[in-house]
């Protein structure tokens, strides 16, 4: 479609062709709808990248604070492994300490030579140095560790079981070798008569001769030769005063001709202990202790008692 126009100062008219006008706004028209268009999507766009980069950061905060989790629970965990080997380390602390003392008790009672066994130091011990392990391969073995401590507790534990059964046997052994009697029953003097047959020094005569005597000077120590309980403590025909101690496991010993007594029925007296003084009471010829041993009712001879020791 053409459209004249015509003009007044001008003779020749214009034409203006209005279809290429048309087009030309059509193709503006275009032009600017794609520009909006473009400029919408990139709008778009930008709202949309926004909010995939909110969720991604809520999540890596979601993340994070899951992570913070795990590594507090961690810790409680290692702090309550810490506990647990503290722990241990007393109880195995209180263990060696228990086995020290009944080691040093053992010592004694065995009677070893001092530094034998040494309870209280650490031993001597020695050997070439290892090449040492990177720290990854030691990394995560403390539970090992705390199941090393439980066998090592384990194992001081059955050990001191032993000890204290051994402990058991030589207190035993112990109390039997002092109930049994061993010893000279004096501190000083010498034998002056044996068991058996022999000439009475009163009459004269043949007789049979219970116990040895120790001769001696008035007032020596006479002394137990175990353990016991005095059974008799006093005058006694033929004896003098006399003192009678029963140790047990069928043993008596008689102590006769003395001075004073010491001790009294029903004391308790150890072996080793002053019991009486050396004199010459009863049917005697001087200052001396007549000493007799009796197994289960029978008089034995004494003199294999008195070199036990």
């Amino acid at each position: 479609m053409k459209l004249i126009i015509l003009n007044r100062g001008r003779r020749a008219a214009r034409c203006v062709d209005l279809s290429a006008i048309s087009s030309w706004i059509a193709g503006g028209l275009v032009v600017a709808v794609f520009g909006v268009v473009v400029f919408a999507g990139f709008g778009l766009a930008r709202i949309s990248d926004g909010s995939v980069a909110t969720d991604e950061v809520v999540e890596l905060q979601a993340e994070l604070i899951a992570q913070q989790a795990i590594l507090n629970d961690l810790k409680v965990q290692a702090d309550e492994q810490i506990d647990a080997l503290a722990l241990r380390m007393g109880q195995l602390n209180a263990n060696v300490i228990r086995l020290n003392a009944l080691g040093t008790r053992l010592t004694g009672m065995a009677d070893l030579d001092d530094g034998e066994f040494d309870f209280q130091n650490p031993p001597a011990i020695g050997g070439p140095a290892l090449v040492e392990e990177s720290p990854a391969a030691n990394a995560g073995q403390l539970p090992d560790l705390l199941k090393d401590f439980d066998l090592l507790a384990a194992t001081l534990d059955d050990q001191e079981q032993q000890l204290a059964a051994l402990e058991g046997l030589l207190l035993d052994q112990r109390l039997n070798e002092r109930v049994n009697p061993s010893g000279r029953p004096i501190k000083s003097g010498w034998l002056s008569s044996y068991f058996g047959k022999r000439s009475d020094p009163i009459s004269g005569k043949s007789s049979w001769h219970r116990g040895i005597d120790f001769a001696g000077k008035f007032g020596n120590d006479i002394i137990a030769v175990g353990d016991g309980v005095v059974s008799w403590s006093g005058d006694r025909y033929g004896y003098g005063n006399m003192v009678e101690i029963k140790h047990g496991n069928g043993y008596v010993t008689r102590y006769g001709h003395n001075q004073k007594n010491l001790v009294a029925i029903g004391d308790q007296v150890d072996q080793g202990q002053t019991i009486a003084l050396m004199g010459s009471t009863g049917r005697s010829t001087g200052p001396h202790v007549h000493f007799e041993v009796w197994r289960n009712g029978k008089a034995v001879d004494p003199t294999r008692y008195v070199h036990r020791r």
